[in-house]
């Protein structure tokens, strides 16, 4: 209302009328009378007592949110060749790969750094195929499990029987890759350096984890399987599988440009399969989470409760979360490890306060919205983020708006449609609306 900002008014759709201040997700989901909008008297007045508070709630989690979780990359190299990876592909095949004391080094570096922080640190061990260093991961595993919050992110290939019981006695979060529930398609983006595919292996490791509460399925979508995702999706919920990430491909490698899905294809795709997850969960009583749309919803009604950090600006990498390498280099995010340029330091030189403070790091955090054209405007701008930065760094500017954008934005006025029509509980996480409580209602 001052200094040239307050309530935006737009269209969701023919039935629905959006009131929002951009600068701190105020929001107000409004019907129409008739095809008619009309204004509530108390709206204004609300707006008016809840502003400041909000205001201060954002830039918080924008500006002063702390490090809380550590990508470790134990490995560089890979036994899979997808198109899209963001890792260079010489850096694959030619990496070097930690030793265990190298690990233990890194992990009581990162045990030291957070001496003074009550709430676990979350380590998740990440790269091109960590199993590959299986063996030195689970002797970590076992040795800091009282520090330590850990997950997996794994293609499965070298996956046993008998890791996936570890891994879930030790309550340890696994994320498999799987782009699709048809092997053809799978085979076409998750192929291994020796021609085939992850697809068989994924599947299996699914049947082994059986439902567990710390799984995720994270997809890559692609123009090969953008029209299958709901079909992905029913798969997956047969499977028992709790959350699966939807993720567009990112376009950090050039490699990986000629993948790109159209904007509206996938906004288009993405909806129907959030529909058939929100449809799915509703009628069987056990739910599948879109995990990546689940994140679009909390950054509506609970700014300050995403736990992905691509979509808010600036992004998490060198700020909330940062990445080691094999080598021990410190990136923002893995998305960096081709810019040599984007390093914070060697964790097996220097500190992580000294990565945290380094030039890159902060040329990182310094990407904000309010310095983009367009995104500027935009009434999304919180709600999206305009990710990524290494995306479009690599595109040539990293001050332009996403890639993704137009998709970014019918997928926000989706996910208000559905707010409106109360369809939330089907969509977040069981339980999360249960640890929140409304700041504001109208």
């Amino acid at each position: 209302m001052n200094n040239n900002r307050g309530i935006s008014f737009s269209d969701i759709d023919a039935d629905w009328k959006l009131a929002l201040d951009p600068d701190n997700v105020f929001w107000g989901v409004i019907p129409r009378d008739n095809g008619k909008f009309l204004l509530p008297d108390n709206l204004i007045d609300l707006y008016k007592k809840e502003r400041e508070h909000l205001d201060k709630e954002l830039y918080d989690f924008r500006f002063n949110t702390d490090l809380n979780c550590i990508y470790i990359d134990p490995t560089d190299r890979c036994n899979a060749n997808c198109p899209y990876c963001y890792i260079p592909s010489k850096i694959r095949k030619q990496g070097t790969q930690m030793t265990a004391k190298d690990l233990d080094i890194v992990l009581t570096k990162i045990d030291n750094h957070f001496k003074n922080v009550k709430k676990k640190t979350v380590i998740v061990f990440h790269a091109a195929e960590p199993l590959l260093a299986k063996d030195i991961l689970f002797d970590a595993i076992k040795k800091y499990h009282n520090k330590f919050l850990f997950g997996i992110q794994t293609n499965a290939l070298l996956l046993e029987k008998k890791d996936a019981e570890f891994i879930k006695k030790n309550r340890i979060g696994i994320g498999i890759s799987l782009d699709a529930a048809n092997a053809d398609i799978n085979n076409r983006s998750r192929v291994t350096t020796k021609g085939s595919s992850n697809f068989k292996k994924a599947v299996q490791a699914l049947d082994w984890f059986d439902g567990y509460e710390g799984l995720n399925v994270i997809c890559t979508v692609t123009k090969f399987n953008v029209n299958r995702l709901s079909e992905l999706v029913k798969f997956l919920h047969r499977k028992e599988v709790p959350c699966v990430l939807l993720n567009p491909v990112r376009l950090t490698q050039r490699r990986s440009w000629s993948l790109k899905p159209d904007d509206m294809v996938l906004a288009k795709n993405l909806i129907k399969a959030v529909g058939t997850a929100t449809e799915l969960t509703r009628k069987s009583g056990r739910q599948i989470v879109v995990g990546n749309f689940a994140n679009v919803i909390l950054a509506i009604i609970s700014p300050a409760a995403r736990r992905m950090m691509c979509d808010i600006s600036p992004c998490g990498g060198g700020r909330t979360f940062l990445t080691v390498t094999a080598d021990g280099d410190m990136v923002p995010c893995g998305e960096f490890i081709g810019f040599k340029e984007f390093s914070g330091g060697n964790i097996f030189k220097t500190s992580i306060t000294e990565a945290m403070k380094s030039r890159p790091f902060r040329e990182i955090r310094s990407r904000t919205v309010e310095k983009i054209q367009e995104c500027n405007t935009c009434d999304f701008r919180h709600i999206c983020g305009s990710p990524c930065p290494a995306e479009m760094h690599a595109r040539g500017n990293m001050y332009q708006k996403a890639e993704f954008c137009e998709s970014y934005k019918e997928i926000i006025r989706y996910a208000f449609k559905l707010i409106a029509e109360n369809k939330v509980k089907y969509i977040l996480r069981n339980g999360s609306l249960e640890q929140m409580r409304y700041e504001y209602q109208f």
